[in-house]
C-alpha cells in the first residue's frame, strides 16, 4: 500500500523503521539544499543583474572564511490564505545565524529578495528575534543586512507584529550591544524603523531605499512628484535627512564598511574596545599644526587636517559626512584606543553650531558613552547660528541635546581649544563646566561672550555714539577688547583650562591624558533614565 508524504512523515515521528540512515541523510540534505537554493537560479540571476550579491553571498563576504554557523534554515511560513500553502520555501526568506570578524563573535541576519521579495512575514520576523535574543543574552554585536519588500501582505497582522517585536528588542538592546544595518535594497514602510533604532546605517547607492511611503502614495495624496531615488535614496539619506550614517558604491564596500566600524567598536557595553598596535608613535610632533589654522580669525581651514595630524597614522572613519558638514564625527586611534572625534568644521557655516550639527554630534556623542569610547574634542565655534528658521525650528531644544549628551557622558572627554569658542557654544562643547576631564587651548585660540566686534557695539554702545572719530575709537576699544579677553589665558587662571599647549604638542598630549583616564570611573544619581529634551 502506497503512503502519502503527510503518512510517512506521521510514521517517522512514531519511531517506525522504514527509512534508512542513508534515506534520512539524504532527505535532510535534500531539505537543506532546497533551503540553499532560494528563490531558485532564475531569481538569483535577477538578483545579481541589479548589481546586487545573494543574501548567502553578503554573509560570505561580511564574515570570516568559514566561521558561519547558520540557525533556523528549516523554517517556514505557517499562512494557508491566497494560496500561500502552495508557496512553502525553508528559510522563509532571510538567513540567520552567526560568525566572526577578526575572530570576534557577532550576530547576523540577511533578507533574501529572491524569496517571496524578502518580504516580512511571521515567522520570518521572529527568526530575526531569535537572533536579537541570543546577541542579547550573549553580549554580541548584530549586524542586519536589510533588502525586503516590507510586511508581507498575505500574512496581515501577523507581519505587523513581527515587525514590532523586533522593534522592541532593538530598543532593548540599545546602548547593550552595537547595532549596525546595512540597506542593501528596498527598506519601505514600518520595515524602516528597525534601522532607525540601530547604532549605524550603511547604504548602497542606487540600489537601497528607504522611506515611509512611496513616491505613488505620495503622489496620490500630496500631488507631488518624486522619484525613488531622490525620495530615499543613499545620497538623499546621506545630504539631507541624516538617517545614512555610510554611503557605499557596491555591495561589497558596504560590507567591508561594517567590518570596519565593527573593528572599532567593543562586543557589548561592558567591555573596553579592542585595542590596536601602532607604529605611529604617542609622542610624535605634529609640526602642520603649527601653521594650520589662519591668522585671520575669519578664514576658513578645513578641521580634518587637525585630526588626521593628532590620529594614529592619519586613519579617520568618519560618520554622516555629507550630513551636517559643519560639525565634524568619526572613529580612530591614539595610541592604539579607540577614540570618538567631535569637531567643528569652519569650512562650513564658519562652524557654528546649528539644529541638524547639534543632532548629530548629541547621538554621536550617547553613542561613545554607552560603549565606553573616549571623546576627543576639537572646539572652533563662534556660537549657535542664529536665523528665523532656527529659532523657530527649535535651535534650543536642539542644542539641549547635545549639552545633555556631553553632561551625561561619563566616558574619558578631552577638548582642544582651536580657535574660537564663544557664548553658550563654548559651555557646550565638553567644557570643564559639564565635566571634561582634560581642556587645554592653543595660545592663538579666543574664549569670550563673543566676539570683539559683537562685544564692542554692545558693551561702548554710547562711548561710539559720542566719539568724534567713531571707526578709530572702535578700532582701538576692539583692539583693548582682543588684548584682555580674546585669549586663552584669563580661562586658564581661572581653572577653565588645564594648560594652554603648542599645537605640535597637540597629539603628545591628548595620548598622554587618554592614557591617565582609560581607568577613569565616575558615578552618577540613580535614576530610571533622564529625560533628553527629544
Amino acid at each position: 500500500m502506497m503512503r502519502s508524504h503527510k503518512d510517512r512523515d506521521h510514521l517517522c515521528l512514531l519511531g517506525e523503521e522504514w527509512m534508512s540512515t542513508e534515506q534520512r541523510l539524504s532527505d535532510l540534505r535534500a531539505r537543506k539544499a532546497r533551503s540553499e537554493a532560494g528563490g531558485g537560479a532564475a531569481r538569483v540571476e535577477a538578483q545579481h543583474k541589479r548589481g546586487k550579491m545573494t543574501a548567502r553571498e553578503r554573509l560570505e563576504l561580511l564574515l570570516d572564511d568559514g566561521s558561519f554557523q547558520e540557525m533556523d534554515s528549516l523554517v517556514e511560513h505557517r499562512c494557508r490564505d491566497f494560496d500561500m500553502d502552495k508557496k512553502i520555501i525553508p528559510g522563509d526568506g532571510v538567513v540567520t545565524g552567526h560568525g566572526t570578524i577578526d575572530g570576534r563573535e557577532i550576530f547576523v541576519f540577511s533578507q533574501d529578495f529572491t524569496v517571496y521579495g524578502g518580504s516580512l512575514g511571521e515567522m520570518h520576523g521572529l527568526k530575526i528575534c531569535k537572533v536579537l535574543d541570543m546577541a542579547l543574552k550573549t553580549g554580541r554585536p548584530v549586524i542586519g543586512l536589510n533588502d525586503s519588500g516590507g510586511a508581507r501582505i498575505q500574512e496581515g497582522v501577523a507581519s505587523l507584529g513581527s515587525y514590532a517585536e523586533i522593534f522592541f528588542r532593538n530598543v532593548r538592546a540599545s546602548g547593550v550591544i552595537p547595532q549596525i544595518s546595512v540597506i542593501m535594497g528596498p527598506c519601505a514602510g514600518g520595515a524602516v524603523y528597525s534601522p532607525a533604532i540601530t547604532d549605524f546605517v550603511i547604504m548602497v547607492d542606487k540600489t537601497a531605499h528607504m522611506f515611509i511611503t512611496g513616491p505613488e502614495v505620495i503622489k496620490t495624496v500630496t500631488n507631488e512628484d518624486v522619484s525613488f531615488e531622490d525620495l530615499g535614496g543613499a545620497n538623499t539619506h546621506a545630504s539631507r535627512s541624516g538617517v545614512s550614517h555610510f554611503t557605499a558604491q557596491t555591495d561589497e564596500e558596504a560590507l567591508n564598511t561594517a567590518r570596519d566600524l565593527v573593528r572599532m567598536l567593543p562586543l557589548n557595553n561592558l567591555e573596553k574596545p579592542p585595542a590596536k598596535k601602532s607604529s605611529d608613535p604617542a609622542d610624535r610632533s605634529c609640526e602642520l599644526l603649527d601653521t594650520l589654522v589662519p591668522e585671520d580669525p575669519s578664514r576658513p581651514y578645513d578641521v580634518k587636517g587637525v585630526i588626521n595630524e593628532i590620529l594614529d597614522d592619519g586613519a579617520f572613519l568618519e560618520t554622516q559626512a555629507d550630513w551636517a558638514m559643519n560639525i565634524v564625527c568619526g572613529f580612530g586611534h591614539m595610541n592604539g584606543n579607540t577614540v570618538g572625534v567631535v569637531a567643528n568644521q569652519p569650512q562650513h557655516l564658519a562652524g557654528c553650531l546649528d539644529i541638524d550639527a547639534s543632532d548629530k554630534a548629541a547621538r554621536f556623542v550617547r553613542f561613545c558613552d554607552a560603549f565606553n569610547i573616549p571623546i576627543i574634542t576639537l572646539e572652533d565655534v563662534p556660537g549657535f547660528l542664529p536665523g528665523i528658521s532656527q529659532e523657530w525650528g527649535g535651535i534650543i531644544r536642539h542644542g539641549a541635546k547635545l549639552l545633555y549628551a556631553y553632561s551625561e557622558a561619563t566616558v574619558p572627554k578631552l577638548t582642544v581649544i582651536l580657535r574660537k569658542a564663544y557664548g553658550g557654544a563654548y559651555d557646550v562643547m565638553s567644557s570643564k563646566h559639564i565635566r571634561g576631564d582634560y581642556n587645554v587651548a592653543w595660545p592663538g585660540a579666543k574664549l569670550a561672550v563673543m566676539g570683539a566686534d559683537g562685544a564692542v557695539q554692545i558693551i561702548h554702545r554710547n562711548r561710539l555714539k559720542g566719539a568724534r572719530d567713531p571707526e578709530g575709537e572702535r578700532a582701538r576699544l576692539i583692539e583693548d577688547f582682543e588684548e584682555k579677553f580674546a585669549n586663552p589665558y584669563k580661562a586658564a587662571g581661572l581653572g577653565y583650562l588645564d594648560d594652554v599647549i603648542e599645537p605640535n604638542q597637540t597629539r603628545d598630549r591628548l595620548c598622554r591624558a587618554l592614557d591617565m583616564l582609560l581607568d577613569k570611573e565616575e558615578i552618577r544619581p540613580a535614576r530610571k533614565h533622564g529625560n533628553i529634551p527629544l
